[in-house]
């Protein structure tokens, strides 16, 4: 009977759980999707020289625990459910029936249909999959074919963890039930939540918000003691004071309303106007130490990075609490448009929702910014990285040495890396270059000058430059006996390189002065290590000159005619640690890499990092759609009596129709601009902090395309929740 009673349900129920299946079901695909590559049955024909492990454990980790966030989708949907059948499960308690046996017949009942919705997410799972193998057999540079194959550990993996999710959750419903009233379960559906003006919420952001403002002030007096100066272009100065001038204001501003005891909106309507001057003049730090160089440092930005977001995340909150009190403002001076048609029913709909549910779309918002940022910011991260590897593993085998702890000559590093050629001549591995090289100081007495933006500049003779350029293939250059030129790395600027050489064109060296060739710069890539710490730029002196100077650093390039297998590639790493120790006694550093392994690791790791964040995206973005859905649909009874009422009174269908869909917009509209908003704001300062990694490694272009992108799925996804909501919310208030 019992059973009976369970399939009967599902079955009458599928409509109020369609929403809840077609999310189910894009979570499952996506899961098995994503997962199906690190299926210990799936063996990608990816070469010798890479080892697929790493790229497998890892997706496994990445994707398992981003799925985690689908128990709070679960838990939610559930929650959604049992407000639906309050009154079900009431009528049943009166008619005999324990309340114990009825939270288990609400569990077999969800449980259904969730394992209704593995089965078809699996399924898409085995062609979704296909697109996620031929992204990285592209990674890899291999061909794709199509396979459809069916991973039976994937299915497994995806069937425990969810049926697992579901367990934990219907153990929490069942509790809940047992432990409801009869008389609450039948005046559920007449609960709203809390007004966020009765709850704690605000009142803890705004001291949190309060706080975070004294740190930026202190930090605003701090980078003033350290970094200012008169000398400083108008702006900058400008940037430098707003940091403090504006958390000044902020803490005043609170400090006057407390005293005034000022009514709590205009306190926070006050907070608010504050919070856009903080991000604005916290924000312009990375755009002006860009364009000016200032020299704050990495941490400095990452550190006014925090307080964008920190002041962005107080906007949301204060404005979306603000929301219906300048709704009703609005109302109230507006009289022509509050009596015209149907807007007094509109706006006491949308004035009593946003009252009880303005925390809910606090979160949604701030969710959708995180996933917004997730999507543009992972072809930035991964696009930077793939295009550094470039310039680091442009060499087979590449030695390199520093000397930043080295504090005597004697102990500089002077070996020729012999266990390289023994390993090489052992295991047969023919090469077709191979340049030892030193690297000079212009200067001896530079040798000691260790600081950090003021490290000297290395010179490499032009013979053993030019043997460099042969091997990665570019053309040889010449210089007379008394001229030198630059080499510059990719991620120099031209403003950078302009104002270099207009104030180098001439330098003292040991062996006399040298004036800069009417050649004074190149810009082929040769690789990372081929520059000192901390400096963008190489000299390259005549063989003659460079015989008189102090050699600091010793590297060895070596290209191969064919590619190190991963296993002798670490092989050989394991000696060369164990013969040149990362940090030896003499205090010299030594460094090997080897392209197979960077290549290895370069693309494993990029491709856990941009398919982890891109799945995380898209499950956010999935959760907070859901989460606006239903919660419009959570009150559909009590809105099928309202627009009961609007049909008596004489309101054509036509006239219906059009305010469901002006409601919808503005719940669905709300979050999602305000996100969009911020989230703007937030990616604007990331790129500003990254503009010459993204101008160099990745290209604006290819950045613009994959906003649009994301901006693409965002309306994809929009349309689809929109659509399906908007279906059953007409079909919830239809008599």
């Amino acid at each position: 009977m019992y059973a009976k009673l369970v399939f009967r349900n599902a079955k009458r129920s599928v409509k109020d759980y369609l929403v809840y299946i077609v999310t189910m079901t894009i979570c499952v695909t996506l899961f098995y999707a994503f997962l199906s590559i690190s299926s210990s049955y799936y063996n990608p024909d990816i070469g010798s020289e890479y080892d697929f492990t790493l790229l497998s454990d890892g997706m496994k980790i990445a994707i398992c625990m981003i799925t985690l966030l689908l128990l709070f989708l679960i838990r939610f949907v559930n929650h959604y459910m049992l407000r639906r059948k309050q009154k079900e499960f009431a009528v049943q308690s009166i008619m005999g029936m324990e309340q114990k046996t009825i939270g288990r017949i609400f569990f077999a009942e969800t449980l259904i249909m969730g394992i209704f919705s593995i089965l078809i997410g699996i399924f898409c799972g085995v062609f979704c999959s296909q697109f996620i193998t031929a992204m990285l057999l592209t990674v890899y540079g291999k061909p794709y074919e199509i396979s459809w194959t069916l991973f039976p550990d994937t299915v497994l993996l995806t069937v425990v963890f969810f049926v697992a999710s579901f367990f934990v959750v219907g153990i929490f419903n069942t509790r809940t039930i047992q432990k409801t009233k009869i008389i609450d379960m039948l005046s559920a559906e007449k609960e709203n939540e809390p007004e966020l003006k009765k709850s704690r919420f605000i009142s803890v952001v705004v001291v949190l918000f309060e706080v975070f403002t004294v740190w930026g002030l202190i930090t605003g007096i701090q980078k003033v003691w350290f970094y200012y100066d008169t000398r400083f272009a108008f702006p900058v100065q400008l940037m430098f004071w707003g940091n403090i001038f504006f958390p000044l204001l902020t803490l005043l501003w609170s400090i006057f309303c407390i005293i005034r005891k000022k009514k709590r909106e205009c306190f926070i309507a006050g907070l608010l106007i504050c919070s856009v001057l903080n991000a604005f003049t916290a924000a312009s730090v990375a755009a002006l130490t860009n364009k000016y160089y200032l020299s704050l440092g990495g941490g400095t930005l990452n550190q006014y990075l925090l307080f964008v977001v920190i002041d962005l995340l107080f906007f949301i909150c204060a404005f979306i609490y603000l929301t219906s009190g300048l709704i009703v403002a609005w109302k109230v001076k507006s009289p022509e448009h509050r009596y015209k048609g149907e807007n007094l029913f509109f706006f006491g709909q949308i004035i009593s929702k946003l009252n009880t549910t303005s925390k809910t779309m606090t979160l949604i918002c701030i969710t959708l910014v995180l996933a917004i940022f997730m999507f543009i910011a992972a072809p930035i991260l991964t696009g930077w990285a793939s295009g550094y590897l470039d310039i680091r593993s442009m060499y087979d085998v590449q030695v390199y040495s520093r000397y930043n702890n080295v504090y005597e000559e004697e102990n500089l590093p002077q070996n020729s890396y012999e266990i390289i050629t023994d390993f090489l001549t052992e295991h047969k591995i023919d090469t077709d270059y191979d340049c030892t090289f030193n690297l000079y100081l212009p200067e001896k007495d530079d040798f000691h000058n260790r600081q950090k933006y003021d490290f000297p500049i290395v010179a490499i003779s032009l013979s053993d430059y030019n043997t460099i350029r042969e091997m990665l293939g570019y053309e040889q250059i010449s210089l007379e006996e008394d001229e030198f030129t630059t080499q510059w790395k990719a991620i120099a600027t031209e403003e950078e390189r302009d104002n270099f050489l207009k104030e180098h064109t001439s330098i003292m060296t040991d062996a006399g002065e040298l004036t800069l060739s009417g050649q004074s710069y190149y810009e082929d890539p040769i690789g990372e290590t081929a520059y000192n710490s901390y400096t963008n730029v190489l000299y390259v002196l005549p063989d003659n000159i460079c015989e008189k100077l102090l050699p600091v650093i010793k590297n060895r390039y070596i290209t191969t005619t064919e590619n190190i297998s991963y296993e002798n590639a670490r092989k050989l790493e394991k000696l060369f640690a164990e013969k040149y120790p990362e940090k030896a006694e003499t205090g010299a550093i030594y460094g090997v890499r080897f392209s197979t392994l960077q290549i290895n690791s370069s693309i494993a790791n990029n491709f856990i990092l941009q398919t982890a964040m891109i799945y995380g995206a898209v499950v956010l973005m999935v959760i907070c759609l859901t989460v606006l859905s239903l919660q419009q649909l959570l009150d559909a009874g009590q809105y099928k009596y309202r627009f009961s009422v609007l049909r008596k009174l004489g309101v054509e269908e036509k006239h219906i129709g059009k305010l469901i869909l002006k409601q919808l917009s503005v719940w669905f509209g709300l979050p999602i601009i305000v996100a969009i908003i911020v989230a703007a704001v937030v990616i604007t300062y990331f790129i500003q902090t990254v503009s010459a990694e993204i101008s160099t490694y990745i290209g604006f272009t290819a950045l613009m395309l994959q906003i649009v992108a994301t901006v693409g799925i965002l309306l994809l996804l929009l349309i689809c929740y929109f659509i399906s909501t908007w279906v059953i919310f007409r079909r919830s208030v239809n008599p």
